[in-house]
């Protein structure tokens, strides 16, 4: 079969992953071509390799739009329609990435005018939901699920860590009733096909019936959009031992969990463990709690997610299973009897939320303006990933480009919260939101993984792989987010400078935010150095919250495919990622957890961020500059001042100098380089920086001074659009 290209406009049989093109390492072969019989690939095809007129036509980013309010073409798709293709199995670097001399899968194709646009369903103002597929091993429920938002009039501080030698005792499905029980998709078995609704025909009955008003025993379910259990088992009269499932079509990645409990009583005590936890370390070790939701304190008094449990514990089990299963048990009192509850490991932010909250976008008559969402994609599923292009009308030419994603791990919800903190800023009429709106444009996946997110996965896609992997591969087809998003980025390479690259993510191991950054070596002084400002100046724009000692930038091996390290090699100097803590923060005298609005800050730190980083005034960026060569200098024992080039210190002894001492940032107990706080009181750091000041209260603004370009925005405010 002649392949005739891998187009985003119209995919090709021999263009998912050079499909057509040899054959496709196992286990792709035979997932690749159920996928594609199921979208009418392969129908009565003939031997010359003729396309099925049920071929999919899939409409995408690359597809020409016009700019929102303007007659002119959208600066994001910037690649010409007429372009010629690059054969889909080719590797070819950008050309900013053979600067770097790093080879590249390129991702290169020419837009397609006129594709059907309802193969995507992208949500209107008007009309239900696009309602999400899933795959047809996962049995779903009815009902839809929303909760409130909510924040806790007060912080809610960490429980008080218990030794794991205290652990409770171990008690298993044969010493218990199973009263909860969903049948795990077969070992082996991978994604073939997907509908709304999930699998076909009548729902089974996972929990155990009552036997009478009498009967305590709690109702589990979790056959609903992104909810994860597989197991309960009643251990005693209010003791359950509960089993996650993994990530679909994979024997691994258990640590994303959201269920629902009905049945409740009030008074007793209730314990519950789950015993096959994937990660030997965990902040739940550490004083984490886990969230709960109470349906009758939602309607009645307004509160949505809190955090809960006492005598929290997470520990090895006991069993000598290989690999090794962590356990994680707490206890609680439910509020009410007869109540509807949930227990989630971080606060959930499902497909539908970001669909209705598109559609919310789509019905503003002001942020739609300034906002154009674009199908970047179909998931594996069918789902739509969704592209962003943010922007004002005027001067689009001349702009450069900032692109931000989220959620490629499905069970890091705290990026879409994030996320959804820096929409809302950008999107606002706040002074500082036009300007960012006038200087660049702003291209955003705000879900990678919706498939992921669907199901309730943790780290996986439907393809039973880490897609945080795979951006590196050219197997579009498998990987269709990913590959998309960095398709996209190099025709925007080819045109603008693309000022920085975020992928926001959750981490469960160390508190407090912070960045992974790229040095790989080899770079002149400057550059290694100027690759540190950017979390450095967010460090000292959110205090409370963001940890730079906590910052890491050697690129390690097993992070080659990861986006960060990629969009680094294809050009993007500053490319990280942004990992929030699924705890909380110990920073500026804190020591609690998050809430909704401590992530959706960060993404308004993030844009504030951006602002001071590339002031025409140099003053900031020079200080930081400054600092940065100060502090590695005092961890590497040189002299300030002492001269010598960046150039012969390796990535590995910057790294290690980095983390010197274990500090994971500059609260109580840490360790690390020195922050702002600090180094005021030692004397090392102006108190009156330029652009900042003193830090002032947890939580408050740190540029009070006016930016170079900020001053101007009275005399310029930004134009309505056309």
């Amino acid at each position: 079969m002649q392949p005739s290209g891998c187009s985003a406009a119209r995919v090709t049989e021999g263009g998912l992953g050079g499909f057509g093109r040899g054959p496709v390492p196992d286990p792709y072969d035979s997932f690749m071509r159920g996928h594609l019989r199921y979208y009418g690939y392969f129908r009565g095809q003939k031997a010359g390799g003729q396309k099925s007129p049920m071929s999919l036509g899939v409409l995408s980013e690359q597809h020409p739009t016009e700019a929102p309010g303007t007659g002119s073409t959208d600066p994001g798709y910037l690649r010409g329609p007429r372009q010629e293709l690059s054969p889909p199995g080719v590797l070819e670097p950008a050309p900013s990435a053979r600067r770097r001399g790093t080879p590249l899968p390129s991702a290169r194709h020419r837009g397609s005018p006129g594709e059907p646009p309802a193969l995507f369903a992208l949500p209107s103002a008007r009309g239900p939901l696009p309602a999400p597929r899933w795959p047809i091993e996962c049995e779903v429920i009815e009902e839809t699920i929303e909760h409130i938002e909510w924040v806790p009039p007060e912080p809610e501080p960490f429980c008080q860590p218990m030794a794991p030698d205290c652990a409770p005792a171990a008690l298993g499905e044969e010493h218990g009733t199973i009263v909860y029980h969903l049948s795990p998709a077969p070992r082996g078995s991978c994604f073939t096909r997907a509908r709304i609704g999930g699998a076909p025909g009548p729902l089974s009955s996972p929990a155990a019936p009552l036997e009478g008003p009498q009967d305590t025993t709690l109702l589990f379910e979790s056959r609903f959009e992104s909810g994860n259990l597989q197991k309960a088992v009643k251990v005693g009269p209010y003791e359950y031992v509960l089993t996650l499932r993994p990530d679909l079509y994979t024997a691994k990645h258990t640590q994303w969990f959201y269920f629902r409990v009905q049945n409740t009583r009030q008074g007793p005590l209730y314990r519950f463990t789950i015993t096959n936890l994937a990660k030997p370390k965990s902040l739940y070790g550490e004083g984490m709690r886990p969230l709960f939701y109470s349906q009758r304190d939602a309607q009645s008094r307004g509160i949505g997610w809190r955090r809960v449990g006492a005598d929290v514990r997470y520990y090895r089990g006991g069993g000598g299973e290989e690999p090794a299963a962590f356990r994680l048990s707490w206890t609680a009192r439910f509020p009410h009897n007869g109540d509807t509850c949930f227990f989630a490991h971080s606060y959930p932010y499902t497909y539908s939320d970001l669909q209705r909250y598109l559609r919310a976008l789509a019905g503003d008559p002001v942020r739609s303006r300034y906002c154009v969402v674009r199908a970047l994609c179909r998931s594996l599923a069918g789902n739509t990933v969704y592209l962003l292009t943010i922007t004002s009308p005027a001067g689009a030419a001349a702009k450069r480009a900032v692109v931000l994603s989220a959620r490629v791990h499905p069970g890091e919800s705290g990026g879409s919260w994030a996320m959804r903190g820096f929409l809302d800023f950008l999107l606002s009429a706040d002074a500082d939101a036009q300007l960012l709106r006038r200087l660049f444009v702003f291209k955003v996946v705000p879900m990678l993984n919706p498939d992921g997110v669907v199901v309730g996965n943790s780290r996986c896609s439907l393809a039973g792989r880490d897609p945080n992997r795979a951006y590196g591969t050219a197997l579009c087809g498998s990987f269709p987010g990913v590959w998309h998003l960095r398709a996209m980025v190099e025709r925007v390479l080819a045109e603008r400078e693309v000022v920085l690259y975020c992928d926001f993510h959750g981490h469960s191991r160390k508190n407090n935010v912070f960045m992974y950054g790229c040095d790989g070596g080899g770079a002149g002084a400057g550059l290694r150095l100027c690759q540190r400002v950017f979390p450095l100046m967010l460090s000292k724009n959110a205090p409370d919250k963001f940890s730079f000692p906590s910052c890491k930038f050697k690129v390690q091996k097993s992070k080659a495919g990861t986006g960060r390290v990629i969009m680094w090699r294809m050009g993007v100097s500053n490319s990280y990622t942004m990992e929030a803590a699924f705890g909380g923060s110990t920073l500026g005298g804190r020591s609690s957890h998050f809430t909704v609005e401590d992530l959706k800050s960060l993404g308004y730190h993030l844009c504030d961020t951006l602002l001071d980083f590339c002031d025409p005034d140099p003053a900031k960026f020079q200080q930081c500059l400054s600092e940065v060569d100060a502090l590695l200098r005092q961890r590497l024992g040189r002299e300030p001042g002492s001269g010598g080039s960046w150039s012969d210190v390796s990535p590995s002894e910057l790294e290690s100098s980095w983390s010197k001492g274990g500090g994971s940032g500059c609260g109580a107990g840490e360790r690390g380089m020195p922050c702002a706080r600090q180094m005021l009181s030692t004397g090392a750091m102006p108190a009156s920086r330029p652009g900042w000041g003193p830090p002032g209260p947890a939580g408050s603004r740190l540029s009070p001074a006016p930016r170079g370009e900020a001053a101007r925005r009275e005399r310029s405010p930004e134009p309505p659009p056309a």
